[in-house]
């Protein structure tokens, strides 16, 4: 039996329910995945986010590399997202523990976008092509 590979972001979280509590929040949909050890959203029809506990990516990777918990709030990745309305989606993700960095406004590359972080640190671009803020 062949399973279909997509192409996937795995963030290496905390705790999981909190963070897929807060994805689903922010992202506006149920995951597609949801067990121990990892959580799935589609992004779109190739694309997936997927949220792993650091613990299990501790112990696959052994002492190969340091553990991810070592790097909590360091900024390690972004994630950027298309939304309709980015001051919407940014209250949302500070409502839902996230943290607030940079409020939306017109960047120089065409897209509004706002910045935040989940609670794991990660960073977080909310975007739209349009003039809304």
């Amino acid at each position: 039996m062949e399973t279909e590979i997509k192409d996937m972001i795995i963030l290496y979280v905390a705790d999981q329910q909190r963070s897929r509590d807060f994805y689903k929040a922010i992202l506006g949909k149920e995951p597609s995945l949801d067990v121990p050890g990892m959580t799935e959203f589609a992004l779109n029809e190739k694309t997936q986010l997927g949220l792993m506990p650091e613990s299990g990516i501790a112990k696959l990777l052994g002492d190969a590399i340091p553990n991810p918990a070592l790097g909590n709030g360091i900024p390690r990745c972004e994630i950027y997202i298309a939304v309709e309305n980015v001051k919407q989606s940014y209250e949302n993700l500070i409502k839902h523990g996230g943290k607030a960095i940079s409020e939306p406004q017109m960047r120089n590359w065409g897209h509004v976008v706002a910045y935040g972080a989940d609670p794991d640190g990660h960073v977080i671009a909310l975007a739209s092509a349009g003039t809304d803020k």
